[in-house]
């Protein structure tokens, strides 16, 4: 991960831009650079991933304009070979190098054109303007606000815009901006034309996309690590990162030292494909500890998302602290594309596909912001093999009867995909999905909404409550955190749209926490 940030505005004031930046050092503790070009100021930190030399620092510049970009650029290799075909040359490694030669041949057509995972700025030294866009997804963050004379500032997170605007907002993900617009490039969540492949030829275009995804961010001038929750999504990341590579993957997993429901299933899957595991576990003083820090970080006081990322932000810090591990893989977005428990009371095929299409779009404030935030404030990089866009896209495109869970088991595509190939054991293979907070210890859920009903009474979760117009909390435990919430963030919860629960217009689903625990098909999930 990488900080980049951009106030767009010759009256820029660089102490408070310096000042602001360097909120989210860890996000680049490598190194740091703020360039004035002229109309405004462009800053970067960096976290060395490929290209370690320092010819790979950025801000690039080329015939008068500047990029910073915090992404990973895969297949970038073909794209250098065909500019320098043109007649550019390189300097550096850095896959986010190729940005300005495509930018001065494409213009913004270049971004519909990249493979990654991104969010860059240009200055078009040429026309005096500044150009920002984000990847489809959202997999990499981008804020943008306007300073009060109306100067739009950009940067990868809310904490470096706090003071700096009125009102912070989330980039809009597949968009650039460009004269005071934001325009789509990319709605990878609209369908044009339905798949009709088959059941088993779905099946193998999903395990050889995968597999794609997966071996493309395999390639790291850095040390690669692995979370392996035990769980299917993680578990078959790590199974075909483990039959790529030459050598043994690191692993981790975190839980409660008395109930993780995973970590027995994690060190299950790890003996299987020989990883070099490692076990990291958490106490209640941990968990409690750890709650303001993590919701600074997050920026958000969504239910789900703070009680998951406790767990991945100790995880990543151990890592942190105790390897030289540089980019982390990860099995998040697998859910949005093939269901949650949720979603197996989808009252049609077309409802599950419009769920879907709905989570895929709102990705960037939960579970994506969820694995940024964890692993980058740990001076990491996240890489997401399911977010890959080919992947994305096909996933989607298939014909919602087939994804919809007709066939008793969640997930039946995925699982069927790699069944009886060697690997997963079959009992990962076809095992129910736990929810991640239950997956690390159903407990630590427990302690959380104890300890915050010991916080209010009855009156004062009522009276406090009432505060909030948008987002109310509907919980003491929702209280607590929109209240640490409002402590760094204040007045700007409509960073996030509400929070993340289950379709409640769906019967089944008109629950009061957004756990899966509390639907009556958990079953066997918390086992």
């Amino acid at each position: 991960m990488c900080t980049v940030m951009s106030w767009c505005a010759p009256w820029a004031d660089p102490e408070l831009f310096r000042t602001c930046i360097e909120r989210t050092s860890s996000r680049g503790p490598d190194d740091q650079r703020i360039v004035d070009t002229g109309n405004g100021l462009m800053g970067f930190q960096r976290l060395s991933i490929m290209g370690l030399t320092p010819s790979g620092m950025q801000p690039f510049w080329l015939q008068g304009c500047y990029a910073v970009c915090n992404g990973e650029l895969y297949g970038f290799e073909k794209s250098r070979e065909m500019l320098r075909s043109l007649g550019y040359s390189f300097v550096s490694d850095s896959d986010c190098e190729i940005l300005l030669p495509m930018y001065l041949e494409y213009g913004t057509g270049m971004f519909s054109m990249l493979d990654a995972e991104f969010a860059c700025i240009i200055y078009d030294g040429r026309t005096n303007e500044f150009i920002a866009a984000r990847d489809p997804i959202g997999i990499r963050p981008l804020y943008y606000g306007y300073d009060e004379r109306g100067g739009v500032i950009f940067a990868s997170e809310p904490k470096d815009l706090v003071g700096l605007t009125e009102k912070i907002v989330p980039f809009p993900p597949g968009h650039y901006y460009r004269g005071g617009e934001f325009i789509r490039y990319c709605d990878i969540a609209c369908v044009e034309e339905v798949c009709r492949d088959d059941l088993e030829t779905a099946c193998e275009n999903i395990r050889e996309k995968l597999i794609g995804g997966v071996r493309k961010r395999l390639v790291s001038d850095s040390k690669l690590g692995f979370l392996l929750s035990g769980g299917l999504d993680s578990s078959l990341v790590c199974a075909i990162a483990s039959r790529e590579l030459s050598h043994p993957i690191e692993t981790f997993a975190i839980g409660m030292s008395s109930d993780a429901i995973d970590l027995g299933y994690a060190r299950q899957v790890a003996e299987y494909i020989g990883s070099d595991h490692t076990e990291v576990y958490m106490s209640p003083e941990d968990v409690i500890s750890s709650l303001d820090e993590v919701i600074f970080l997050l920026g958000t006081y969504d239910i789900t998302t703070i009680r998951a990322s406790i767990g991945m932000y100790l995880v990543c810090r151990a890592i942190h602290e105790r390897t030289d591990i540089r980019v982390i893989l990860t099995g998040e977005i697998s859910d949005e594309l093939f269901g949650y428990k949720y979603t197996d009371f989808a009252p049609s095929a077309e409802a599950f596909q419009q769920e879907a299409e709905k989570r895929i779009r709102e990705l960037h404030m939960y579970d994506v912001l969820r694995a940024d935030r964890c692993i980058s404030v740990n001076s990491l990089e996240a890489r997401v093999p399911f977010g890959d866009l080919e992947f994305v896209r096909y996933v989607m495109s298939l014909d919602p009867g087939m994804k919809v869970n007709s066939y008793g088991k969640g997930k039946y595509l995925l699982r069927h995909a790699f069944e009886g190939l060697g690997y997963l054991p079959d009992n990962i293979l076809w095992r129910e999905k736990a929810a991640f907070s239950d997956a690390v210890g159903h407990s630590m859920v427990d302690y959380l909404k104890e300890y915050a009903e010991g916080l209010y009474t009855n009156e004062e979760f009522e009276r406090l409550r009432m505060r909030y117009g948008h987002a109310r909390p509907f919980t003491k435990e929702s209280l607590l955190y929109r209240e640490i919430f409002e402590k760094y963030y204040p007045g700007q919860s409509e960073m996030i749209d509400d929070f993340w629960m289950p379709n409640r217009s769906w019967e089944g689903c008109d629950v009061d926490d957004p756990s899966a625990r509390v639907l009556s098909n958990y079953g066997d999930s918390g086992k």
